[in-house]
């Protein structure tokens, strides 16, 4: 039985979750291994350099779009390709995310969560809500 009284909360709960967690991967990608050190990591998995551009941008802003619940649902499924690149690059390495090079069952749940939310959508306290707004009937007199 599905609760309609709690699935907002639990989509905002998700919704900020994820996006705490893009924003943290996309400066990461800045502070940490720098613009120059992505793009050369990118190169190595075999994508265009520019792409690490698009990558840590689409990070850093789909996160913030999500923790601030603008268009929660479809950021969440523009994201979920960078999320399936993730997780084609670490399968390699295996399951478990503490092995060497971090294996695939993150990104994985990460896929499936950012998923979810396009499903659940926006959720409470959302700067949108995912539907249009209505003009009031107008006034017969």
């Amino acid at each position: 039985m599905i609760d309609r009284n709690t699935v907002p909360y639990a989509a905002l709960m998700l919704r900020i979750a994820l996006g705490v967690m893009f924003v943290a991967h996309g400066l990461l990608k800045v502070f940490v291994f720098t613009f120059p050190g992505t793009v050369q990591f990118f190169e190595s998995q075999g994508f265009p350099g520019w792409s690490a551009y698009i990558v840590i941008w689409a990070e850093v802003l789909g996160g913030i779009a999500l923790i601030i619940g603008y268009h929660a649902r479809w950021v969440a499924a523009a994201l979920v390709p960078i999320l399936i690149g993730a997780t084609l690059v670490h399968w390699p390495n295996g399951w478990v995310f503490s092995a060497k090079g971090g294996g695939w069952e993150y990104p994985l749940f990460l896929t499936i969560a950012a998923t979810v939310q396009s499903l659940l959508g926006d959720g409470a306290y959302a700067l949108t809500n995912g539907q249009r707004p209505r003009l009031p009937a107008p006034q017969r007199a």
